[in-house]
């Protein structure tokens, strides 16, 4: 008798897989339209492209940067036919540095883009279109970023410390010592920091450095070993040059080395100073921050009498403004030290009708303590992934105007569904150009209750 076989056994298929498209390759394509992200897109012998460079109509050559099933991902490296609204890059690094991805779309074009994108998921996924859409809220095109965040690394093999930004579609670092879209003030660092950093003994335990320009210029350096005494002079040297703070990150949080200084950004048009540290979250576009500031107020219509809502309150962007024209302001964040912060800025700008709360803002809230009494209106900013639980039971909360901020169309329109269940309307939607140069889409919408 013979013996049973035991286990599964496979059959074949049926047929041959397709051969993955290498890295590396590159392919003549025809591109027929942008994606939401800016990038063209391709269909060649069932694969869909993506392609970063390119625009709907034109004809160009693609290098392959990855490939998985049927999507590639490529980069343009030729244009062989253009479409004629396409501009040289402003920027030397474009197609290498992974920050502005969308520089060859005038600047009108990009706005018309990140539009088309917020309407698109809007009604793609909720169905509904703003009863009113407002004006893009937009700044300059360049030297508009205050924060930035610089990658370190050494090169073991080449014994070289690499200094700049990520390239696009890898983990390499492009060497920039100038880039259009920082503030001017932080020019010259930047221009000085990859010649001071190469000084330094242990350029192997050296991070990121993150600069910074509001009502100071803070220099932060992330190091994974103690800096020696030599060190410590080429960086306060620099710094001192630059007229500069100089932070470190090592084991601990950011520590400023000069502990009486201070560093912060300004609401000019509410005369209020917000305390920031490395590290902390802050819209890195000052000028269109303002402008969203004074846009969500305007839309929220805060009366003196009211009570506000202020979720994902961060240091008090909105809630201190909020404070000056209401009679209460309760602002909600998840993180401890933001909180705490927040609640600082309060006290050091003679705000007392303000409190702040720490909560899990991924749960509904009506049942906190502090939601009891209800609020007249909710204003929210809350990360990419929206506030869906939260919203899905904000009706309970009594307010009739909610303002929501978001950086993130998709969660944005998801969010919005669950809103109109409750019977809040789509009054007013309209993007905030926050990132000029990407396809980066934040968006402010108002909703009003039936």
């Amino acid at each position: 008798m013979a013996k049973q076989e035991r286990g599964l056994r496979f059959q074949p298929a049926g047929g041959t897989r397709a051969p993955q498209v290498p890295t590396g390759k590159k392919q003549r394509l025809n591109i027929e339209r942008l994606a939401n992200d800016g990038r063209g897109i391709a269909f060649l012998e069932g694969r869909t492209w993506f392609v970063s460079g390119a625009l709907a109509g034109e004809e160009v050559e693609a290098r392959v940067l990855g490939a998985h099933g049927k999507i590639v991902e490529a980069r343009a490296e030729r244009v062989f036919k253009a479409n004629e609204i396409r501009r040289a890059a402003p920027c030397a690094h474009a197609g290498k540095c992974g920050g502005c991805s969308v520089q060859h779309l005038p600047h009108e074009e990009q706005l018309a883009l990140k539009q088309r994108m917020l309407a698109e998921q809007l009604m793609r996924v909720a169905g509904v279109e703003p009863e009113a859409w407002a004006a893009p809220l937009t700044g300059p095109e360049f030297g508009y970023r205050r924060r930035a965040r610089i990658a370190v690394r050494w090169d073991a093999k080449a014994k070289r410390l690499d200094v700049g930004f990520r390239a696009a579609g890898s983990q390499d670092i492009v060497a920039i010592d100038h880039c259009l879209v920082l503030v001017q003030a932080l020019q010259p660092i930047m221009t000085g920091l990859p010649a001071m950093l190469r000084q330094l003994s242990k350029p192997q335990a050296l991070g990121h450095v993150e600069l910074f320009s509001g009502s100071a210029i803070a220099v932060l350096l992330r190091h994974m070993a103690p800096l020696n005494d030599a060190d410590m002079q080429v960086l306060q040297h620099f710094c001192l040059t630059h007229n500069a703070q100089l932070w470190l990150h090592g084991e601990s949080e950011p520590q400023p080395v000069d502990l009486s200084r201070t560093l912060g950004y300004r609401l000019e048009s509410w005369n209020l100073e917000l305390a920031y540290r490395p590290g902390d979250f802050v819209q890195v576009n000052a000028g269109v921050n303002e402008a969203m500031v004074a846009q969500a107020l305007e839309w929220l219509a805060p009366q003196a009498d009211e009570r506000i809502l202020d979720l994902f309150c961060g240091l008090g962007n909105f809630a201190l403004p909020l404070a000056r024209q209401v009679r209460e302001v309760v602002a909600v964040e998840g993180v401890a030290t933001m909180v705490e912060r927040a609640a600082q800025n309060a006290v050091s700008n003679s705000l007392h009708n303000a409190s702040f709360v720490q909560a899990d803002l991924s749960q509904p809230l009506v049942d906190a303590a502090w939601a009891k009494e209800g609020f007249s209106a909710v204003l929210l900013d809350p990360p990419r992934d929206g506030a869906f639980e939260i919203v899905r039971k904000l009706s309970g909360l009594g307010a009739k105007r909610l303002v929501y901020v978001s950086c993130n169309p998709a969660t944005l329109a998801r969010d919005t569904i669950e809103l109109m269940k409750q019977g809040y309307r789509l009054k007013r939607a309209g993007i905030l150009d926050m990132f000029p140069q990407t396809a980066h889409v934040e968006a402010m919408a108002l909703f009003e209750a039936d």
